[in-house]
């Protein structure tokens, strides 16, 4: 069986049980509280940090990293394309998002000086891909995808976050709306994830 240590308000670690929710395996979550992390935290993840995999001797604490072994270890749903060349390129448009826009995350959770310019460019990111969303079901195409996946739990988030978006991302609400319908992602949610939007 699978252990994921998971932040009960942690937006990396609702993507990874969004991704055990949607194989619909066995598994369990354990819930950690990051405010009191138990000391083996840091054992199992030098970094200190959530989420963290455990299946037997294998321990895994990047959450592209963990998703993708699940995806790989348990293929259906499949969330990355079966074709390399178009798994390669869903790498590295998560490896954009990730520098683009997941990055200023951690300002915003940790409320620092640079909370308000992470809004900014999160808000500005979210408003460029919000046309896709015209064209497309999901942001891979027509297949809920390991984008999809990354990028739900931060759309959940806009409301807590402070993030407003103009009526003109109304295409990105319609998509949220969706990702958020999926059961999948609704049996992922925490007590503490459900009050966080309005």
């Amino acid at each position: 069986m699978m252990h994921l240590y998971s932040g009960t308000i942690c937006p990396f670690s609702h993507r990874c049980r969004i991704v055990l929710f949607e194989k619909g395996m066995d598994f369990e979550v354990h819930d950690i509280d990051l405010m009191n992390k138990p000391e083996d935290l840091a054992v199992m993840n030098p970094h200190n940090r959530v989420p963290v995999l455990v299946e037997r001797d294998l321990i895994l604490y990047e959450p592209n990293i963990i998703n993708e072994y699940i995806d790989e270890r348990f293929p259906h749903p499949q969330l990355m394309p079966p074709d390399p060349v178009q798994r390669a390129q869903a790498r590295q448009l998560l490896n954009g998002m990730e520098r683009e826009i997941f990055s200023f995350i951690e300002p915003i959770e940790r409320n620092m000086k640079t909370a308000d310019k992470a809004r900014s460019e999160i808000r500005d990111r979210l408003i460029e891909i919000a046309p896709i969303f015209n064209k497309q079901k999901h942001l891979l195409g027509d297949e809920f995808s390991m984008l999809d996946v990354a990028i739900a739990p931060l759309l959940w988030r806009l409301d807590h976050y402070e993030i407003t978006l103009p009526k003109t991302a109304a295409p990105l609400f319609k998509y949220a709306e969706r990702i958020f319908s999926r059961q999948g992602f609704i049996d992922s949610m925490t007590p503490q994830e459900k009050i966080m939007r309005k």
